[in-house]
């Protein structure tokens, strides 16, 4: 189980780097109008993984549909019990 100090640093890193990549527009200005998404992945010291991905779409099937692959891809590759949260 994870450690709730090695989770608040893991949300702490994501939360610094998504607010620079949010700070410099140029991130931003070659975006489709309409769908698209940010995905970031990093580690921490204990060799733990973590991602992150950001999705906006001016349907919002379009990010649940997103959600459920993701959701159909965990139940298919994982052996582990994995909670999702939305």
């Amino acid at each position: 189980m994870i450690e709730s100090g090695d989770a608040a640093r893991v949300v702490d890193t994501l939360a610094k780097n998504l607010a620079g990549v949010a700070m410099n527009k140029s991130n931003f200005a070659r975006l489709p109008d309409t769908f698209w998404g940010y995905y970031a992945k990093g580690h921490d010291g204990k060799n733990g993984r973590f991602a992150v991905i950001v999705t906006y779409s001016e349907k919002g099937d379009d990010v649940d549909d997103l959600v459920k692959m993701y959701e159909q891809w965990i139940a298919r590759n994982k052996n582990t019990t994995t909670t999702t949260t939305r």
